[in-house]
């Protein structure tokens, strides 16, 4: 369909046309810039777009494209589910479809679990316009009020006459109708939902377990050629010769070069480019390739001398003072008891089971890509510097993901297809190795956290010092951001004292699954335990205690998403009556205190505000003599607010967060040596086995709060609590991640 630009005030608003052959297109839009809507004659800006189609055609079936990335966290299916219940259609007559980047639409990306909140209101808004179109048409029809009708079911009713007609049959015309102001739309009442809260099953469900062609990896174009790329193994450095006649040589090689490369560590970096006939032919070559690498200035960083600096900055003040509140010092001087505890977490490979692609056909000062991405406008952009294009000048069809979990929020594998593409003069699949993927990631930053907690004779907190050492590659930003002023528990004590020093190095590093919060959590709330223990209280006690001390937070702006990590807390931080709601219903399901537990078997407790999300979680979990760490269950209780959309994405969601928290503290971890990556598949980065899950008993509380997403903020909670529950069951106290080191297996 062609979009005809008008202009229009800034606000939401509807437009609608008729389908060839008869039926309704209807789009919903936000205007986000005012100089497109004075200027009709202008083309609309990136951030003026596009968010939702609903097309009906004559029979009565509906079509929703969602624009949203699907990675495998529900969103094709969720999406549309919202519009669906708003226009009042039964699901089985609704089909999805998913599209490219379109400058016209906003938010085409996956991460930090926004989606949901940023497109629940206009999506229910978008799906109740249609609806009052359709009625509309019908009552001008019958000639009737359209108050007098209601809907059900992809049918219109006269309420008196009895009078119905199908949405097919009244499409075309509604399309003639004006469209409504979408902020005048009467949405339904939650209690009359019948789609959203339910189970239902994914949309790709049949195309995934039947091997059709969904995700990046299965893109073909016609006359591609397959690449592999080596890369320096120290990051930063470069490659200045390579066998090239020998590669050349080999069976079915088209061509071989090197690559130059740029500065940035998460775009296009130096290599030598192999593209053949097949991957095989690509792959078999690589094997004998032979490559002299300049390593540069990095080539001797290395794990332990990471913690050697980091163990020299804790000896010192904080280089930077990140809050500050009474004299912590001097609290701690006359505290009852005082403890301090030294918390490391490391470096952690997203490692999704689809290995980064890309398909690129680049010609005539265009390009063209196919691939899994989080952030398909992002990876447009580093394209386009990188070709030297404008950014309309590059498409990018947005194929299923195999798995995210951030690493696709980096574009540098879309990058490497269309600079070997344009080098190749050839359209290109570029296939990454597992060993590309594990040693080439942007890791999840290790952290560590030099913590000084005080207590008084009555147990009540009075000191917390956390000197918290992380990374820089320009001297100025962290790796990650430290605890804040709104972290939990800075407010409940009167005497904080929370730095920050930084290391420099030269190690890629990006966002994984709850960013921030997946190491934040561990360290903060493993210490939180440690100081209930010191003040002789139960552990869910001392936490509820704490948060009784905390005002609520301040309303958020108007119009304006409540904090977050990534949104991360401001100073007013999360809000204390939804961590206590979490934290209560938690300790009720899973019978805390309650139950007699066998001599090495315990239960820990945690909680965390992530992502919009309030989550708290109990780990049952025994140790055996020998060592070995078994899960027995873990309850979870989430606030996410006032309705799931999807019931069985939810439930998926979570269990697959825990599972992943549970296993990253337990034996995953990426270390450098001579600056390069020591790991190099799953033989050692391992990841869960099914044998070795547990059980996850899942509950959400419904609270008057703004719906928000479920991808991340499950995960953080998992690790201290899995944490806590081994100290509950042997005493002995986990401060360094991964637990292997702890001389502790796996069932």
């Amino acid at each position: 369909m062609e979009l005809v630009n008008t202009p229009v005030s800034r606000r939401s608003f509807l437009r609608a046309s008729a389908l060839a052959g008869g039926g309704l297109l209807l789009g919903s839009y936000v205007l986000e810039n005012e100089a497109w809507a004075a200027s009709p004659a202008a083309a609309p800006p990136a951030d003026a777009t596009l968010n939702l189609f609903v097309k009906i055609a004559p029979d009565g079936i509906v079509t929703i494209i969602s624009k949203n990335p699907e990675i495998g966290q529900g969103i094709k299916t969720s999406l549309p589910m919202i519009v669906a219940e708003e226009l009042d259609v039964d699901w089985k007559d609704v089909r999805v479809e998913g599209i490219p980047l379109d400058a016209r639409y906003t938010g085409q990306s996956a991460g930090g679990s926004t989606a949901t909140p940023q497109n629940y209101d206009n999506m229910r808004k978008t799906g109740a316009a249609a609806r009052a179109m359709l009625v509309a048409a019908a009552a001008q029809q019958w000639g009737v009020q359209p108050s007098e009708c209601t809907t059900a079911s992809g049918v219109i009713t006269h309420t008196s006459s009895g009078k119905k007609l199908k949405y097919g049959e009244v499409a075309e015309k509604a399309a003639a109708l004006p469209a409504p102001d979408l902020n005048t739309v009467t949405l339904k009442d939650p209690k009359n939902f019948k789609i959203l809260g339910t189970r239902v099953p994914g949309v790709d469900n049949l195309a995934v377990v039947t091997g059709k062609p969904v995700f990046g990896i299965d893109a073909t174009v016609p006359g591609m050629k397959y690449a592999v790329f080596e890369k320096c193994p120290v990051f930063g450095g470069k490659a200045t010769a390579f066998n090239s006649d020998e590669i050349a040589a080999q069976p079915g090689v088209f061509k071989a070069f090197i690559v130059e490369g740029t500065p940035n560590l998460s775009g296009l970096v130096s290599g030598v480019a192999i593209v053949a006939d097949s991957y095989w032919a690509a792959a078999s070559a690589r094997k004998k390739l032979k490559v002299t690498w300049d390593e540069g200035a990095h080539a001797n960083d290395s794990s332990v001398s990471f913690q050697a600096q980091a163990d020299a900055f804790a000896k010192g003040a904080p280089a930077q003072s990140v809050a500050k509140t009474g004299d912590a010092d001097a609290a701690l001087a006359s505290a009852a008891k005082v403890v301090e505890g030294n918390y490391f977490y490391p470096f952690l490979s997203h490692a999704p089971l689809e290995p980064m692609n890309c398909t690129a056909v680049v010609k005539d000062g265009k390009a063209e890509l196919w691939c899994s991405t989080q952030q398909a406008q992002g990876g447009q952009g580093l394209v386009a510097r990188t070709l030297g294009l404008q950014p309309a000048d590059v498409k990018v069809n947005i194929m299923r993901s195999g798995g995210g979990f951030g690493r696709r929020l980096a574009s540098d594998y879309m990058a490497d297809a269309a600079w070997i593409a344009k080098e190749a003069g050839v359209p290109v699949k570029l296939i990454w190795t597992r060993e590309d993927d594990m040693q080439h990631d942007p890791y999840r930053a290790a952290g560590w956290h030099y913590f000084k907690g005080g207590v008084d004779a009555g147990g009540k907190l009075i000191a917390w010092k956390n000197h918290f050492v992380t990374f820089t590659q320009d001297g100025q930003r962290g790796a990650d951001r430290a605890p804040g002023a709104g972290d939990f528990p800075h407010r409940s004590v009167p005497n904080v004292d929370i730095g920050t020093s930084m290391i420099p190095f030269n190690v890629p590093t990006g966002p994984l699954r709850a960013p921030g919060s997946n190491g934040f959590s561990f360290a903060i709330q493993s210490f939180i335990d440690e100081m209930a223990h010191a003040a002789g209280k139960d552990p869910v006690q001392f936490r509820l205690e704490l948060l009784d001390l905390i005002p609520p937070p301040a309303p958020a702006p108007a119009g304006g998403a409540p904090g977050g990590r990534g949104g991360a807390p401001g100073a007013s931080g999360p809000d204390p009556a939804r961590c206590k709601g979490v934290l209560q219903a938690v300790a009720e399901r899973s019978g805390w205190g309650k139950q007699k537990l066998e001599k090495g078997r315990g239960m820990g407790v945690a909680f965390y505000f992530s992502h919009q999300g309030y989550f708290a979680e109990v780990v049952d979990a025994s140790v055996s003599k020998a060592g070995v760490v078994k899960v027995n269950k873990v309850w979870v209780v989430g606030d996410v607010g006032a309705q799931i959309v999807n019931l069985s994405g939810a439930e998926n969601q979570v269990q697959g967060a825990v599972l992943d928290g549970l296993a990253e503290a337990l034996y995953q971890e990426i270390t450098i040596d001579k600056g390069r990556t020591v790991q190099t598949n799953f033989n050692n980065f391992p990841l869960m086995r099914m044998s070795a899950a547990c059980e996850v008993d899942v509950h959400f509380l419904k609270t008057e709060n703004r719906v928000t997403g479920l991808g991340e903020p499950a995960l953080p909670p998992a690790p201290p609590a899995l944490c806590n529950a081994i100290f509950a069951a042997i005493g002995k106290r986990i401060r360094t991640l991964p637990l292997s080191k702890q001389d502790l297996k796996w069932t």
